[in-house]
């Protein structure tokens, strides 16, 4: 099959890796390159490295809404496009060319957290399952007929990091399979998208990192989960702006306020919340590294047990 594969970040790399297994990929779209790091270079996508690499001609639009752009596409003949986490939409003239349609990967159970971050928030409200799903595309938004779909557990103390991982390579396989079915004259049956159920995984942001300790210490835990490698959560010991990168929710029978520094020790620094107190175990001061809690008290030993946050 001629396929055209178009995808950006990390999480479609090995998509794109099973989409050349015995199909010919004849081009790679992907985002044009970004300055990033502290030069601010213009640097390429993993996946048009790992196009590069494989010799695969890539294209860098900043939109496909142009004729120019649709005569590119119709003029690869494809038969099947495939979308990892591209990060432009594909208008209906551009789903209409391939001869069977766009499909798309996507790391969640759909209908259940469509859209930008549904690996962080399927973590932040504490789902014990997740998945990958290969999706016919439609015009909507993830709304598209579901063609097949496998499900994981989400274990106690993954981050998105972690998980992101694991979903790179299960959307992979069920592409593979997809298109391994294809190849077989077998088309998956595509399965319309149940109405009840669906929510939005809204794209994260940085002034989401700031912990209220008002909040419930679990709440609280799976953000700090959910916020790593990025943004990376936030919160304040007794008047120091941390970084916090490993935490878990612990009882507060002191019932202490918010914000209150319960005990400090080896195992951790504990804070009360609004609900129970959560321990941070790994943490990261302003310009620094991330360290453990105990080395943070060596370098900190004026933080004092029952010491309370700073408004």
């Amino acid at each position: 099959m001629r396929i055209v594969f178009a995808g950006t970040p990390e999480f479609a790399v090995p998509s794109l890796v099973a989409a050349a297994q015995r199909n010919e990929v004849v081009a790679v779209y992907t985002q044009p390159d970004r300055p990033a790091g502290r030069g601010r270079a213009l640097t390429p996508s993993p996946v048009k490295l790992e196009a590069l690499k494989r010799g695969i001609p890539v294209l860098q639009p900043e939109s496909l809404k142009t004729e120019l752009s649709h005569d590119a596409l119709r003029m690869l003949k494809p038969d099947l496009m495939v979308v990892v986490a591209y990060g432009l939409l594909l208008p209906q003239s551009i789903l209409d060319i391939p001869k069977y349609g766009c499909w798309n990967v996507h790391a969640s159970l759909l209908p259940r957290w469509r859209g930008a971050a549904p690996i962080q928030r399927a973590i932040e409200a504490g789902d014990a399952q997740t998945g990958a799903c290969l999706m016919q595309m439609e015009k909507g938004l993830d709304t598209g007929p579901v063609l097949l779909r496998q499900s994981i557990d989400i274990a106690h103390d993954e981050t998105a990091g972690q998980l992101h991982d694991r979903l790179a390579k299960l959307g992979a396989q069920v592409l593979a399979d997809g298109l391994g079915l294809l190849r077989a004259g077998m088309k998956p049956v595509p399965q319309p998208q149940p109405a009840e159920g669906a929510t939005y995984a809204r794209k994260l942001e940085k002034s989401e990192a700031r912990l209220d300790w008002s909040q419930p210490a679990d709440a609280l835990e799976r953000k700090v989960r959910a916020f790593d490698p990025w943004p990376i959560a936030e919160g304040d010991i007794a008047g120091d702006l941390v970084r916090i990168h490993r935490a878990v929710a612990i009882d507060n029978p002191a019932n202490a306020a918010p914000g209150t520094v319960l005990d400090a020790g080896r195992d951790g620094i504990d804070i009360a919340c609004g609900r129970g107190a959560l321990r941070l175990r790994v943490l990261q001061r302003a310009g620094g590294k991330a360290i453990t809690a105990a080395d943070y008290l060596n370098a900190r030993r004026d933080l004092r047990v029952g010491a309370a946050r700073t408004e």
